[in-house]
């Protein structure tokens, strides 16, 4: 029997010895790589703190004890010696283990996470917590290098030294969150690992001065009062300890022995105390050693050479989008792109690495991100912001008061709007059209496929105003590619099918399925209406009066929630308009966060599949006794 057989929870780890643990990394190891390899998952994080996960929980008694991972994406191994081992052949799967903790899942995830640089903030509100209750646990928050460079992370730290109470923060250093880290912090902590044995150097000179006869000690005293100055000559900045807290490191994060010894030195120590860690992404895997913007968060894979599964078909959003900004950006230079830490993610590194003074990577900061464009384009250049729908949300305000506010000419080309799949409930970009179009002066449009994504990004770059652009996550539906670009109509929809009986009226990715919807409704004998609405805001007000008005019932379909998005703003038109008689029924996501899996199931699961809302629809209206009106669409276009 392998040793990680024999650990069904965090206690059985306590009862082996620490020389076995090389041997239990590398069962990990391979245990997450084969696994991964199926399900796909952030492999790379979690390779990298494998003994990091084990020193803690040999250390620590978690269950008591509160362990906070910052994202989560490093969380595997977690979730592994708490007793989720035979669970994890289901990691990210419908119904099975989410890729991130979740409270609800286990006792020794204790706080929800999967949006990163909160978990400073997190462990610093449950030590306040246990001094009120007068508890008596410790608490861990494990945070990232890249994860530092968010604001909330400063916010933490800050507040944590200014409270002095007992926790630990380990700062797990690997040089790399997805992309290359980048900025200051990134910088200075560079330094710091440039010179790793200030610890030791320190304790050399305070055995070298403890042995000057008679006065030693006494200049060791000196020495302590006057501690600071001695920091600021051996390590640059000392940061961290200006900020209140104790700092200990860099020490190899690799080394089981080196981090059970310091992690229990923590135990002792009073005040807020922050391990330096130093770890490899990918470690023990040679391919994601090599490539760990790969693995990071990887698709299913080949472990023995590392190939990842390519898919086939029609290019991704993100291509098509990546490719267009490129060729616009040729023709324009006052176009400039944005990303918080997501070149790869968003597809900009195409165009940072043709366009790399106008290319910005502000790192895991989306309220900097967009402030910073906001100004941009308010000298007159044309900043486009690529940022997930999911994450736009760090920086509602910032949208707000910094870009609508002041009319400032910004594109937010909102990738992975919709559901995203497996990553669940943190990265559903389910909000943006109910965020977004509530906000004065913005304009929201969605393509029905990636050809009409690249007249989109064209036509929101011509306009002086705001825009948000969102589309879905994957592969586009196969339309065919111009070379040239046109402005879209603006505000405006088009009609794609005309019928007589039911007008659907979609949005984005819900264009083509309303499409599948109407074969299905047809065979029964409706004669359907399809309308592809374009705009959520400013809406086509005219053509969705039209149709609401020369059809008996009135569908509106879109991949967004339904409270605020695209069907609420038809009800009030037709509401402020005097047709609020008019048989309307909304498709959309549910009033709950959807769950993790492949978007293939949950689309099954809340019924938006064509089939099901087909069903819905002959359901909702009693359609099956319909007496179908021969009416000739007057607003045909």
């Amino acid at each position: 029997m392998s040793i990680l057989e024999k650990i069904k929870g965090p206690d059985d780890l306590k009862k082996i010895d620490l020389d076995n643990f090389d041997l239990l990394s590398k069962e990990i190891r391979e245990f997450l790589i084969e696994t991964a390899a199926k399900t796909g998952g952030h492999l790379a994080p979690s390779l990298g703190v494998v003994e990091l996960t084990l020193a803690l929980h040999y250390v620590f008694t978690s269950g008591k004890d509160k362990i906070i991972w910052d994202v989560g994406h490093q969380a595997y191994v977690h979730k592994i010696l708490t007793g989720r081992k035979e669970a994890f052949g289901s990691l990210r799967q419908y119904q099975g283990i989410s890729g991130f903790p979740k409270r609800e899942e286990s006792i020794h995830d204790v706080f929800d996470t999967g949006h990163s640089s909160t978990s400073i903030s997190a462990a610093l509100g449950y030590t306040l917590a246990r001094n009120v209750l007068q508890e008596d646990f410790d608490v861990i928050a494990v945070i990232g290098d890249g994860a530092l460079t968010g604001g909330q992370a400063f916010e933490g730290l800050n507040h944590a030294g200014h409270q002095g109470v007992d926790m630990l923060v380990v700062l797990n250093d690997n040089e790399m969150s997805i992309a290359q880290n980048v900025g200051a912090m990134s910088s200075y902590l560079s330094r710091l690992r440039s010179d790793p044995f200030y610890t030791k150097r320190k304790k050399d000179i305070e055995l070298l001065l403890r042995r000057i006869p008679s006065i030693g000690p006494n200049v060791v005293k000196a020495v302590e009062r006057v501690k600071d100055s001695m920091k600021y000559l051996l390590v640059p900045g000392m940061l961290f300890e200006e900020l209140g807290f104790t700092y200990l490191g860099p020490i190899d994060g690799h080394n089981i022995r080196d981090l059970v010894q310091v992690l229990n030195k923590t135990k002792e120590m009073k005040g807020p105390v922050l391990l330096h860690v130093l770890t490899k992404k990918g470690k023990g895997y040679p391919p994601a050693e090599k490539r760990p913007e790969i693995f990071h968060g990887v698709g299913s894979f080949d472990a023995n050479t590392g190939e990842v599964a390519k898919s086939s078909g029609p290019p991704k959003y993100t291509k098509v989008f990546s490719d267009a900004l490129v060729e616009l950006a040729e023709r324009d230079n006052r176009i400039v792109a944005v990303t918080a830490a997501m070149p790869d993610g968003t597809g900009l590194h195409a165009f940072s690495e043709k366009f790399p003074h106008r290319f910005y990577d502000v790192g895991i900061a989306e309220q900097n991100a967009v402030t910073v464009s906001a100004a941009m384009a308010l000298k007159g250049l044309r900043p486009v912001v690529a940022i997930y729908s999911t994450f736009l949300q760090r920086a509602y305000d910032q949208v707000i008061v910094d870009v609508c506010l002041q009319d400032a000419p910004v594109v937010f080309a909102l990738d992975r709007a919709g559901l995203v799949g497996e990553d669940g409930p943190t990265h559903h970009g389910s909000f943006d059209l109910s965020y977004l179009r509530c906000i004065p002066g913005i304009s929201v449009m969605a393509p029905k496929d990636e050809e009409e994504l690249r007249h989109m990004l064209f036509t929101a770059l011509q306009y002086k105003g705001p825009v948000a652009l969102r589309y879905p996550r994957g592969c586009g539906v196969g339309a065919e590619i111009t070379t040239e670009y046109r402005s879209l109509p603006w505000g405006k929809g088009e009609i794609l099918a005309a019928g007589s009986d039911l007008a659907i009226a979609a949005v984005g990715s819900m264009v083509y399925p309303a499409l599948a919807v109407k074969e299905i409704l047809e065979e029964t004998g409706l004669s359907v209406s399809v309308v592809n609405a374009r705009f959520v805001k400013p809406l086509d007000e005219q053509l969705i009066l039209e149709a609401a008005k020369n059809h008996q019932y009135f569908v509106t379909m879109e991949e967004n929630v339904l409270a605020g998005g695209f069907g609420s703003s038809v009800l009030e038109l037709l509401a402020r308009e005097g047709q609020s008689g008019a048989k309307v029924f909304n498709i959309g996501l549910p009033d709950k966060f959807v769950t993790h899996g492949s978007t293939g199931v949950l689309k099954k699961e809340l019924g938006l599949t064509p089939e099901k809302m087909a069903d819905k629809i002959i359901s909702h209206f009693s359609l099956k006794a319909l007496k179908h009106k021969k009416v000739i669409l007057s607003f045909r276009r």
